[in-house]
């Protein structure tokens, strides 16, 4: 009886403590099964998923939260989607339930959720999630008799008609635990007497005819494709491409449905597969297909191997690298990796391979696909430069995500990279670029171990160059984050007739708004605009002083604040990461990111400051030295606003008829910040992980790892904030101008740097101040750039803004380019 009573005691108190639970209670008491409340609770995972109603939303969202006694796992109403499309309902934040209702499943017994109808999110990191130990520990929270519900207490949406959840940024990326990786191959002796080889089925695919097994190795994998819609009924819409080869040739295998979350992350390239029962069908042509005339084989196009769950079920044996025999004459996996140096020779849309040590890594960003069927979807991609010793100018890499997560985040400066199957872009006046195929793979230090290149020649000489560089001069040459957009705008503006689509839109200033509200979060858009610059205002960098906390810093300009969220898990190797000698089956693992984020609406034109001191972790000798030069002490005021500015520290020039037109807009845009995500930073060891979480998308779990470390603070000498008339003088918009002013900047590499004036005009139209080196006490002041002004009273120009959607209201406006009306041009369809 004693112990029944200290139970039953328990229980209360816990439920008392539990504002979850106490919500729970209230809607099983209520007859409308809806109730008003105020729960605070802590966001620990966001989850989406294909909607299955026909209208409104083509995704859902499952968010599981926390009171710090239960878990729950709840459904986000359709109403409140937007908070997800901008991130500002987000892991690692506290929010306010204020309204909630328990939905009853129609179509299972025993199923039911809580649907969240309305409530308030918080600003910057939680308050609770520090203070709990074990968050996967706590006890998830399940309405009496639906103990047994399988949606509630495992990772599958809560409405039972979708099996799996979607990555929550992308289409490309596996999510969820229905993904299986790592099982062991097959050691059993395999019958290999009776097999066919590829050159065989072409002939035998109109014929009735039982399929022998196929004895093959894969030499190319392609991401993930997912072609889920409403109203396909279909459990797994996934499909992927792998080019398998034997003795004979080579062919495509498609991996479709139910097969991909068992097999796909199982199968590498190198990878040898038994298969029996699989199916043949015509290919499909108007598909990407990688370049494999360095394979030197035969390649049969007409059809291709479908591997399915029924219809016939297909069996897949993944044989071990042990058991592979020599006679079977499976060919070896080549590779096209290409230097630098010989990068200047290769055309157009040729393929090749990559080897190379990043100095460069940017901020994860997101665009739409030009799809038009199906739901919306949108492409992760990053900007990096790498290095690898064969000439003075990087790689530039423009990488997509290719359904490899887990590597994907953790690219950063000083890790060494492979790109497989990138396609060489060629475009006049800039530099050679490199950007993802749908069959690139993507391996970073820590992840080359068993990859078949690892024996190749020329990645053995990339290995021995890299065992000559120390790392902290590799070190100064790092950066991390910040915008980044390449290739730059081309010396004339074209506004083609014929193709709109292969030029920046030129759009109507009214329209300007629309584009910046419909951004989501991380989306980039790249427009044109026509009008004239009414206003150009310079905002100076803060001066850290000597005595640190006696002495006011100098108050500036803002840079719109956001603070650090939250992204990815922690790497199982705890290795730190350095450009020190290592083999190619010795890696150096990168690990999880912390970050939190705070979002706020600019709505002042200036720009302003408060310090915020954090202490630093220890970092190299050369880089402290830098450290100090530029801020004259350890810590640097971090960027956040303030309410006061100090004239001092303000340049500015208006056009005469400024005042006048600025009573008469009918709309003014004035988001035109800089941000700190606005902004590269050096990167180093220490703060990598903080950095990479800034530079990363913001996780679908929560992880304690990240919100412990401070973000460190952005230095930049200043901005210009420029104000755009529309033509016609209805709409005005504030965008910032950062120009390149040292050889160091990410951007400034490709730049064409032909020498000009320094005018603010030459300064807006090339996007740099010259002459471009690694000190800047050459380069003209502020004051002398803005004395040149005048010359844009009432000119008539083009201005191209990159906007990207940072996260809450915030969205940034930069001016990339101007053009003069002498300097557009007009193609009409012939």
């Amino acid at each position: 009886m004693e112990d029944n009573s200290s139970c039953s005691s328990a229980g209360t108190a816990l439920s008392e403590a539990s504002f979850l639970q106490r919500t729970l209670e209230r809607l099983s008491s209520t007859q409308c099964l809806k109730v008003s409340t105020e729960a605070p609770v802590a966001v620990i995972a966001l989850q989406r998923y294909l909607s299955d109603q026909p209208e409104g939303q083509p995704d859902s969202y499952d968010v599981t939260v926390t009171d710090g006694v239960w878990r729950a796992k709840c459904s986000v109403h359709p109403a409140l989607n937007h908070l997800v499309h901008s991130n500002t309902l987000r892991t690692g934040t506290d929010v306010s339930i204020t309204q909630c209702s328990f939905v009853y499943s129609e179509r299972r017994l025993g199923h039911g959720y809580i649907c969240i109808e309305k409530l308030r999110c918080g600003g910057e990191m939680s308050a609770l999630l520090p203070r709990i130990q074990d968050v996967a520990s706590l006890p998830m929270m399940v309405k009496q008799g639906m103990e047994r519900s399988v949606e509630l207490q495992s990772d599958v949406p809560l409405q039972v008609s979708r099996k799996h959840y979607l990555s929550l940024w992308n289409n490309e990326d596996p999510e969820g635990d229905i993904w299986t990786s790592g099982s062991p191959s097959s050691h059993t002796v395999l019958d290999v007497s009776n097999i066919t080889l590829l050159s065989s089925l072409e002939s035998c695919f109109r014929n009735t005819w039982k399929p022998l097994p196929l004895l093959v190795k894969i030499i190319h994998k392609s991401r993930l494709r997912y072609y889920g819609k409403f109203g396909l009924k279909i459990d797994y819409p996934f499909q992927a491409y792998f080019e398998v080869a034997d003795q004979s040739g080579t062919m495509s295998l498609v991996l479709w449905n139910e097969l991909c979350p068992e097999f796909y992350q199982k199968l590498s390239v190198g990878t040898v597969l038994y298969i029996q029962n699989y199916s043949l069908k015509q290919s499909y042509s108007n598909r990407s297909r990688p370049q494999m005339d360095h394979h030197q084989m035969k390649t049969f196009h007409s059809v291709e191997i479908c591997l399915n769950a029924r219809n016939p079920t297909s069996v897949v044996t993944v044989v071990s690298a042990k058991s592979v025999l020599p006679q079977w004459g499976l060919p070896e996996v080549s590779y096209l990796f290409t230097t630098r140096l010989q990068l200047d020779e290769l055309s157009n849309n040729s393929a090749c391979d990559v080897i190379c040590l990043v100095t460069f890594v940017g901020r994860v960003e997101r665009v739409k696909s030009n799809g038009k069927k199906g739901p919306e979807k949108f492409w992760t991609y990053r900007w990096i430069h790498a290095v690898d010793g064969s000439s003075d100018r990087p790689f530039i890499l423009e990488v997509f995500s290719s359904s490899q997560p887990e590597v994907f985040s953790r690219i950063c400066p000083m890790t060494y990279l492979v790109c497989t199957q990138m396609r060489v872009c060629r475009v006049e006046g800039s530099l050679p670029y490199l950007t993802s195929s749908c069959e690139t793979e993507t391996f970073i230090t820590g992840y080359h171990k068993g990859q078949p290149y690892v024996s190749d020649p020329r990645v053995k000489t990339f290995i021995q160059w890299t065992k000559t560089l120390k790392d902290n001069v590799v070190l100064q040459k790092t950066s991390v984050g910040g915008h980044y957009c390449y290739p730059r705008p081309p010396q004339t503006f074209t506004q083609s007739m014929a193709d709109a689509s292969a030029q920046v839109p030129l759009v109507a200033a009214a329209d300007l708004k629309k584009e910046m509200e419909t951004l989501q979060y991380r989306e980039h858009k790249k427009v044109a605009i026509q009008g004239q610059i009414a206003a150009v205002r310079y905002t100076k960098h803060p001066k850290s002083t000597e005595s640190r906390g006696t002495e006011e810093r100098e108050q500036v300009p803002d840079v719109a604040p956001d603070v650090c969220e939250p992204n990815t898990q922690d790497h199982p190797s705890t290795a730190e990461q350095t450009t020190a000698p290592i083999s190619t089956a010795e890696e150096i693992s990168v690990r999880g990111i912390k970050r939190r984020i705070q979002t706020r609406k600019v709505k002042q034109f200036s720009l302003n400051l408060r310090s915020m001191a954090a202490k630093r972790n220890r970092r190299s000798s050369e880089i402290e030295e830098e450290k100090e030069s530029d801020s004259g002490s350890e810590d640097t005021p971090n960027v956040a606003d303030s309410q006061q500015n100090q004239d001092s520290d303000v340049i500015s020039w208006e056009s005469s008829s400024w005042p006048k037109q600025k009573q008469e807009v009918s709309e003014y845009l004035c988001e035109g910040g800089l941000h700190q995500d606005s902004v590269s930073q050096r990167f180093t060891i220490d703060e990598k992980d903080v950095l990479l979480q800034r530079s990363n998308l913001q996780p679908t779990h929560w992880t304690p790892e990240q919100s412990a470390d401070t973000p460190p603070p952005v230095v930049c000498p200043g901005f210009y904030q420029v104000t755009i008339l529309g033509i016609n003088k209805q709409m005005a918009i504030d965008a910032a101008f950062l120009p390149v002013v040292s050889s160091d900047d990410p951007r400034a590499v490709a730049l064409p740097q032909d020498p000009h004036g320094n005018t603010m005009l030459s300064c807006l139209s090339s996007g740099f101040l010259c002459p471009l080196s690694h000190s800047q006490s050459t380069l003209p002041q502020p004051e002398e750039v803005l004395g040149s002004a005048g010359e844009l009273e009432d000119m008539h120009l083009v201005c191209i803004l990159d906007l990207c959607h940072l996260g809450g209201d915030r969205v940034e406006v930069l001016i990339s380019k101007v053009y003069r009306v002498t300097e557009v041009s007009k193609c009409t369809a012939l």
